[in-house]
């Protein structure tokens, strides 16, 4: 008996036919997204955001061009859900999504599409805005001054996110019992369990600030939330103390992140240390500080000094 070979592209096919677009998205984001609710909320927004855009046009039939109209789209502020032009960040941030599905589905194994139409899309370049975004060790002191002065708890907020370097997400999600104490009980660690992307790592605890948890927060249930705030609250809160300080800067608690691995770097952490503490994938995205740092210490204009030093 004769047998009909079916090729790829029809078995490919053949699939398309079998799952809706609303079917192939819900996989996706379960198999991809379910440990971050931060990365479902914003991979779903950007997905249904596109789907839109194309009024609700066949993921399988999208081709680059029509990527590359919604890439632009967004940077003039046609589609963007603000009507506003988006930043070279934010159109990447809503780029990545669409990426990661595509790739996704047109993996052999998947075989849900039988090309990628994101492949030729560049991203947009994206400037290094945290260069200057940090605090210095005196300015970081008036801030929380400032800050214990509106309550004890925002105080711990900002104090908790310098010593930490936390992102707000990770901090506004701590719970009691995610502390625990290393193998020989000399120091304190906190398990972030939804970091970005759903990873988890370990960030110690400085003693004194574990001083200040363990006589705020023993009492607290495992399960118990230390800071049951939004991160938008927590925004607001920053910027509620920025208006009522006398600071020149205008810090966001992102900041407060920039600032912990400025002087983390300034006082002798190696870039491992840094970057395995702020949770970075890429050692690339850590060493930005560094530029920062030879800056700080010595810059250009010092070693030209040194040429003049007998006559100055």
């Amino acid at each position: 008996m004769n047998q009909v070979m079916v090729l790829p592209e029809q078995q490919t096919e053949q699939k398309n036919r079998t799952y809706t677009d609303d079917q192939i998205v819900s996989m996706f984001l379960k198999m991809t997204c379910m440990e971050s609710e931060f990365t479902l909320r914003n991979y779903s927004r950007a997905i249904q955001l596109f789907r839109q855009f194309l009024s609700f046009k066949p993921l399988r039939e999208v081709t680059w061009k029509e990527v590359e109209v919604f890439k632009i789209s967004l940077s003039e502020g046609l589609c963007s859900p603000s009507k506003k032009p988006l930043s070279p960040a934010s159109v990447a941030n809503f780029l990545a999504p669409i990426r990661s599905l595509y790739k996704w589905g047109s993996d052999p194994n998947i075989g849900l599409f039988t090309v990628n139409p994101t492949t030729c899309i560049r991203s947009p370049k994206v400037p290094v805005t945290s260069k200057n975004h940090y605090l210095t060790k005196k300015e970081a002191i008036h801030l929380l001054i400032e800050l214990k002065k509106s309550g004890e708890r925002n105080y711990l907020i900002g104090l908790s996110l310098i010593l930490m370097g936390l992102r707000v997400s990770e901090l506004v999600a701590i719970e009691w019992g995610h502390f625990h104490s290393d193998p020989a009980g000399i120091s304190m660690w906190l398990t972030v369990v939804d970091g970005k992307g759903g990873k988890q790592r370990e960030v110690k605890v400085p003693k004194k600030l574990w001083m200040i948890y363990a006589e705020r927060f023993s009492h607290y249930r495992p399960e118990q939330r230390l800071f049951p705030l939004t991160v938008r609250q927590v925004e607001r809160i920053m910027q509620k103390v920025r208006k009522q300080s006398d600071l020149r800067k205008e810090p966001t608690p992102h900041w407060l992140r920039h600032t912990n691995a400025t002087l983390a770097l300034l006082n002798g952490a190696s870039l491992q240390q840094v970057q395995e503490n702020l949770g970075h994938a890429h050692i690339n995205t850590t060493q930005r500080y560094l530029h920062t740092i030879e800056q700080l210490n010595k810059a250009a204009p010092d070693y030209v000094e040194e040429c003049f030093a007998d006559i100055l």
